[in-house]
Order: C-alpha cells, then structure tokens, then sequence
C-alpha cells in the first residue's frame, strides 16, 4: 500500500512523516521545507503477527507494509506555478490514496500561508489544486486519443469519457466525484488522476483535542462538516504527540495515550483509514520458516490470493487449508483446531477473510 500525504505548507505533513516512518524529513517553520519528496517504507502494527511468532518461533517475521511519500506543501496557484508549482505531483500520481493533513489547532507560533486557520478553505485550496493539475493532464490525453481517432474508433470513444470528465473538473468537482458505468471507469483509470484518488482527511488538532475534537475542536467540526459529502475517511491525530509516541517503548506508549485519553496512535487510526477505505484486508501464513501477512483486497478468492505469495500458487492451485486466526489463538496449534475440526478445506470459489490463517495445496 502506498500513500501519498499532501497540505498547505506547515500543517504538520513533514513532522507527521517523520513520526510515522523515523525516516528523519526535514520538519521546519517555514514554508516549502520540504522540497524533494521524502520516501518512507513502515510495517503496518499487528498483534496477530506478534501472537503467531511467539506460537511458531519462525526464522522470519514479515509484516504488511505501507510506503509513504510527502511532498512539497501546495498553495493556490501551485498548478501555474505559485510556490514550489506543481513540480512534485507527479510523485503521488501513482499511490493507492492520498493523505490530507489539514491544520486543526489555532496559535501564531506556527505561521500559516494564508495568516489564517480554515481548515474548510484549506481543503477547497488544495483540491483545486488537484483539480487544475488533472485538467491539464486530462486535455493532453484527450488531444493524444484525438489524433489517434482518425483511425481507430476506440480512441474516439474514450476521448469523449474523458471530455465528459474533464466537464466535471471545470465545474470544481472531483473527478473520484464524477457519476461513471463501469466501462467509463475503466477507462478513466487508465489515467492517474490525482482528484480521483482515495482521500483520507487527517485532522491535526492539539494535543488536548485528541480526546473529544467534536467537542472541543470547532476546526475539526469545521473539516468535519465541509468533507461530510465526499467517500472519505477522516481521523484525528497530533503531529508533535505522535514524534514524542515514537520514542516510547510500547508499554510507555499505552500509558501516554491512556492519560490523553485515546486507545489509538495517529498510526494505528490511518491503517485502519487506509484499508476501510481501500477495501483491504490480510490473511495470514505461519509456519517455522516464516509467519507473515498479505495485503489483498476484500473480496478476493484463494486462487488469487496464493498467487499474492508465488504465481506457481494460484496456477497450479489445488485446495487452501483454512483456520480463522481466533480459533488458532483459543486452541493454540494447528493440531489441536485439526482435532476439534477447526481446519477447512476450501476451494477455487472460496472467498478470503480477513485474519484467515492459510496454508496453500497446489501442483504445478
């Protein structure tokens, strides 16, 4: 999974990165700190792993991973040029989704480009952004399928799907946004459209506000209600708590957050962000060589999700042999859920769920 994190200059992007990764991006008060891409590659937390590897005692421990890319703070006018322009876009035209920080704390110690707090405004600024970039991108390839056209009526047909698109952009509406069937979709995904990427919204808010932003964070109602329309995912985080977080063992770590009053670091709450909002889950694989988990989509059938592990799996795939992680964990082998008849035998038709622990049969 890969996730690209875009706002204003200093809202809190670097030093989020920096918090989520340890990857040491420059964090600084003033604006365009950041000026080539940063790339962070982190395990995504979980307990499941933990519990199996002190099961099995493997050689390996593999957890799923999300890479991150921060770029340059956007201003208004980045798509003609404004600030750093639109220079670095193009680094985040391929992740999975977007992140987007919006400033949710008041205060004059850290400046603000526009010398004000609106997190509403803030969003509507970047996402035009986005919108102006695209429709740039956008009018190439339609102009590209034009010329095509001349002797293909395919081009033509998809160059119409895109002006169709490109309509909706003029009219500042996201192209995720956009009413498409299922064919139109298809070929608008064949552009990497940054309006028309997954959002999640991260609210950086105070370190008191962690607890109750509805009650006590009118900017993150603000954000709140001016994203309610949109298929997006929101959470709260501190940028600051969430750098102090990272130095703490993980028992230090659950005595901060419990006197903050949350459950959850800023990590965890943009996982779990992530894979509501991209439809993932994982299954799992446990054995003494290697306990490991694979990212798929939801929805997914076995045959595909062996060939996520070795695509002599899903080829010659024969039967996968499935125990729920639950039922692992409460009979504490694999004998003993075979015993209790815990452990099925599935086939080609089998749906993935997510924490199914799994050992593929296959011949090729």
């Amino acid at each position: 999974m890969k996730l690209g994190i875009i706002g204003l200059p200093n809202v809190g992007k670097s030093t989020l990165f920096n918090a989520l990764t340890k990857a040491g991006a420059e964090s600084a008060n003033y604006a365009f700190c950041t000026i080539d891409p940063n790339v962070g590659v982190v395990p995504v937390p979980d307990e499941r792993i933990d519990r199996l590897a002190e099961m099995y005692h493997p050689k390996k421990t593999t957890y799923a991973t999300v890479e991150f890319v921060d770029i340059a703070g956007l201003v208004k006018g980045a798509s003609h040029g404004e600030g750093l322009g639109n220079k670095f876009l193009s680094h985040i035209r391929e992740v999975d989704a977007i992140v987007h920080v919006v400033r949710c704390f008041g205060g004059s110690k850290i400046i603000h480009v526009e010398d004000s707090v609106d997190p509403a405004r803030d969003v509507e600024t970047i996402n035009t952004e986005l919108i102006l970039s695209d429709i740039e991108l956008l009018e190439k390839q339609i102009d590209k399928l034009t010329k095509q056209g001349k002797g293909d009526k395919s081009a033509i047909a998809d160059a119409e799907i895109l002006k169709k698109v490109c309509a909706e952009l003029y009219k500042g509406v996201s192209a995720r946004n956009v009413k498409l069937d299922e064919a139109e979709a298809e070929v608008l995904r064949a552009v990497p459209l940054l309006s028309g990427k997954p959002v999640i919204y991260c609210a950086n808010v105070a370190e008191e506000d962690l607890a109750r932003p509805d009650e006590e964070n009118p900017y993150y109602v603000k954000l709140k209600n001016a994203v309610a329309g949109e298929d997006a995912e929101i959470f709260t985080v501190c940028a600051e708590t969430e750098a102090e977080l990272g130095e703490l063992d993980p028992d230090e770590q659950k005595a901060y957050l419990e006197d903050l009053g949350v459950s959850e670091t800023g990590m965890d709450k943009l996982i779990k962000a992530s894979y509501s909002l991209l439809g993932l889950i994982s299954f799992l694989t446990a054995g003494e060589p290697e306990v490991r988990a694979w990212t798929i989509k939801r929805g997914t059938k076995a045959p595909q999700a062996a060939g996520k592990i070795h695509s002599d799996f899903e080829r010659g795939f024969i039967r996968a042999e499935v125990v729920p992680y639950d039922s692992l964990i409460e009979k504490g082998s694999l004998a003993a859920c075979k015993e209790a008849g815990l452990v099925r035998s599935e086939g080609k038709d089998y749906v993935m769920n997510d924490g199914d622990v799994v050992l593929f049969r296959f011949n090729v």
